[in-house]
């Protein structure tokens, strides 16, 4: 149960800001990172300015 539940978290993309913190402290040390909130926003904002191959 935890494995389906840990899958269905990565296909939601809970996990993304986790990996963007881990990335931004290893290539970018001591650069501000934003907050979760910031995050999710410009991600959108980029998704919608660059809707690319998506099914909605």
């Amino acid at each position: 149960m935890r494995g389906v539940l840990w899958w269905v978290r990565s296909l939601m993309g809970d996990h993304d800001y986790e990996r963007f913190v881990a990335h931004r402290a290893r290539a970018h040390p001591g650069e501000p990172v934003p907050t979760e909130r910031d995050y999710w926003r410009a991600r959108y904002a980029d998704a919608d300015r660059n809707p690319g191959a998506r099914c909605c």
